[in-house]
């Protein structure tokens, strides 16, 4: 529905941390330009939305979605709170968005019935399709195959945001459902897409969302080889930006080495050490 490659987008601040909305209206450009992406996830965790407001959150969605029109903007919405998160849902509904990207309630760590009942709430509160956020190693709690089975039978619940590192779980509901799923993790994108995969949404997409859609492109051509290459060329700058220090830290880091609009982190988060832009200023 959304594409192959979506990018999880940063959310550009000034040097003193307020919301650099133009900033954000560039970068934005840039990656649909540039980059040639298929859409952008505004307000997820590369976009620091635990640290930004609901108002700064509504005030993105807005400004990234004017300035690319007709490119797919999905909002992270998710939070610990299922009234929250549906108060988030209506408003990113009426300020544009396209999509959502629904996370697992975090740290409460609810039942599967829970679960499911948080995420039907969710997908009822507004006539936006949804992405589920499956990423246990954050929230604590899994989304497990048997309540993804009955969610994927909600008209508006169309895809997964699979960072689960389950392939065989993932194949299983691929098999059996019309869920649509997209990679988070960096490195699993071409593994997840030859088992039925659709593409990716991508931190790393920020610096070489060019590179995954040729990766994917070979593929589609039957062209596993070169795939493979690809795939292979990616792991230094995968390494790089996802391993190292936080995705945020180390792709804002990435992009202002590139004099593109990033700027700082928010507390709690600390910027890139000496270490990792050394590290980067060798890829880039």
């Amino acid at each position: 529905m959304f594409g192959r490659v979506l990018v999880a987008m940063v959310t550009p601040f000034t040097p003193d941390g307020d919301l650099d909305l133009k900033g954000a209206q560039e970068l934005a450009q840039h990656l649909v330009d540039k980059q040639s992406v298929d859409g952008l996830v505004v307000n997820g965790t590369t976009g620091e939305a635990p640290t930004t407001t609901d108002a700064e959150k509504a005030q993105v969605i807005k400004a990234v979605k004017e300035a690319v029109g007709d490119t797919h903007v999905l909002a992270g919405v998710g939070t610990n709170s299922t009234r929250h998160t549906i108060e988030l849902a209506k408003q990113a509904e009426e300020n544009g968005a396209d999509g959502l990207l629904v996370v697992t309630p975090y740290y409460s760590k609810p039942t599967q019935e829970g679960v499911e009942n948080h995420f039907r709430q969710v997908a009822n509160a507004s006539g936006l399709p949804a992405l589920l956020y499956d990423i246990p190693g954050r929230t604590g709690t899994a989304i497990e195959t048997e309540t993804l089975l009955r969610l994927s039978e909600h008209p508006r619940i169309v895809g997964v945001k699979d960072c689960k590192v389950d392939l065989l779980a993932t194949a299983k509901v691929i098999a059996e459902t019309g869920l649509d799923f997209y990679s988070g993790n960096d490195e699993l994108i071409l593994p997840l897409y030859s088992i039925g995969g659709v593409g990716t949404v991508s931190t790393v997409g920020h610096v070489v969302g060019n590179e995954i859609k040729a990766m994917l492109d070979a593929y589609d051509e039957g062209d596993n080889k070169e795939a493979l290459r690809r795939h292979q060329a990616l792991l230094p700058v995968i390494t790089a930006i996802m391993t190292r220090e936080p995705g945020a830290v180390a792709v804002k880091a990435a992009l202002n080495l590139l004099g593109l609009p990033a700027g700082p982190v928010r507390e709690p988060l600390a910027g890139a050490t000496p270490k990792l832009i050394s590290e980067l200023k060798a890829l880039f």
